[in-house]
This record gives structure tokens, sequence and C-alpha cells, in this order.
């Protein structure tokens, strides 16, 4: 655990403070390793809550404040069902690490053993990421989150009802949930939904959707949280890129 706050004071900016702030707090001292002494975890939480008071408030974010989103609002995910599954850790366990590389990843895991613990309010971290988080950044933590609940193969109700819940809380509309929603489901107009297009769409209106599409998802959009996202925001512009493709060869375009 050594070196704990100094991995998260230097990468966090808005969520050091406000309810994730406190979650947070909380998670360093409630997660208790066997080669870690109890003083030691004291001190930590301790050396946290002075950063806290420190820090002033910032309107922007960072790769550290997305990174801390993600575990989160991944927690509220993973708990919706009422079951930890362990192919849903897994998940996040190995998406940190294709992120940030295993150590890093470790940090962050073993901080999320204690973010899982606790109870989250999700309208009030909600409203916290949304107040500074680009919308671009917003989409993209939805796509995660839809990535973890099809970890075990099946996205259940009551997580897909806590994934809309959170969207909407984003400030994001139906149409964009319903696209990236459709980026992890087999249906037969799956495309469409991924353009937010009807089927009976002109030739043009597939084109212009097209556009639209890949210039609200592109992952230059996301220079704000950091390099190593843009390999996740890369395989939502696939999706759309891969929907268009399909259309153009159903529709002989």
């Amino acid at each position: 655990m050594g070196n704990f706050t100094k991995w998260l004071g230097a990468g966090l900016g808005f969520t050091l403070g406000g309810p994730i702030g406190a979650i947070i707090g909380y998670a360093i001292g409630s997660v208790i390793d066997s080669g870690v002494s109890v003083q030691e975890y004291k001190s930590e939480q301790d050396d946290y809550k002075r950063k806290t008071k420190k820090r002033p408030k910032v309107k922007s974010s960072t790769s550290g404040d997305f990174e801390i989103s993600l575990l989160v609002l991944a927690s509220i995910v993973i708990k919706s069902d009422g079951n930890i599954d362990q192919r849903e850790l897994d998940f996040v366990r190995s998406h940190f690490i294709e992120l940030y590389g295993k150590e890093r990843a470790n940090r962050a895991f073993k901080l999320f053993n204690g973010v899982i613990k606790n109870e989250v309010s999700t309208r009030q971290v909600c409203i916290q990421i949304r107040e500074h988080m680009s919308h671009s950044s917003r989409l993209q933590l939805i796509h995660f989150l839809f990535g973890i609940a099809k970890a075990d193969e099946v996205v259940t109700a009551s997580e897909e009802e806590v994934i809309r819940k959170i969207a909407g809380y984003l400030y994001i509309n139906d149409r964009d949930y319903g696209s990236i929603k459709a980026m992890f489901y087999n249906e037969a107009d799956a495309a469409y939904k991924i353009l937010e297009i009807e089927k009976d769409a002109s030739i043009d209106e597939i084109k212009k959707a097209y556009r639209r599409m890949a210039k609200k998802f592109h992952p230059d959009r996301l220079q704000d949280i950091g390099e190593e996202h843009l390999n996740a925001a890369k395989e939502k512009f696939q999706s759309i890129q891969n929907a268009y493709e399909k259309l153009k060869e159903e529709r002989n375009f």
C-alpha cells in the first residue's frame, strides 16, 4: 500500500472532493490487507484527507479522475443484480491492466475492493462527474459499463436498468444511450441503432448519420482524459464504422 496516496494525489482533480472523494477516503480505510498494518492504512487515509483539504476546486477532468469514476460506477453496476460475479471482476481488472499497466492497475483494483464494499449514491456520484467531465468522456464511461455487464455473457435486466439510470444522471440522451447499448447486442437492426437512424432511412440519411456519429465518437475528443484511454475509445469508434459498412453491404451503395 506504500505510496498509495502519492498515486492518488498525482492523478486526481475533481474526484478528490465531493461524494466520490468521500467514497475513496472510506475505501482507503476499509481495505485491509494481511501484509499491511492498520496503522499504515490510517496514515494513508489521513494523508488523503490532507490532500483533499488542500486541493482547490477543479472544473476539468484528468486521466486519474476518469479512472476513479470508472471504479465507482463499475462497483454500482456489478452489485446491481445482487451478485458480484467473478467474471465481471476479472473484466474490470484485465481492462485496467490493458489501460494502465499492471502496477497502476493493481493499485486501482486494491482501491476497487474497498469501493465495492461501500454504499454509493448513484445520483450524487453522477452529478459530480457530470459537472466536471465532457460529454464524450461520459459516453465512454457508459461504453465501459456495458462491457462490464456483458463480461458474464448476459446483460441482466437489473444491470441494464442501472446503466440507463447512470446515463440519465450523466445527461446522456436516449439516442446516444441506445447507440452504445446496440454495440453490445447482436440484433438484426443493431447497425441502425448504432447510427441512431430508423430502418427506413434513405442512403443519404445513412451517410449523414455516419459522418455525424463518426465525429461524435472520434477518439480525438477524449484527449483531456489521457492517451491511455484512446484504445478503448477506438473500439467504440470501430463499432460505428462496422455498422456503416454493414449497411453499405445490405443496401448496396
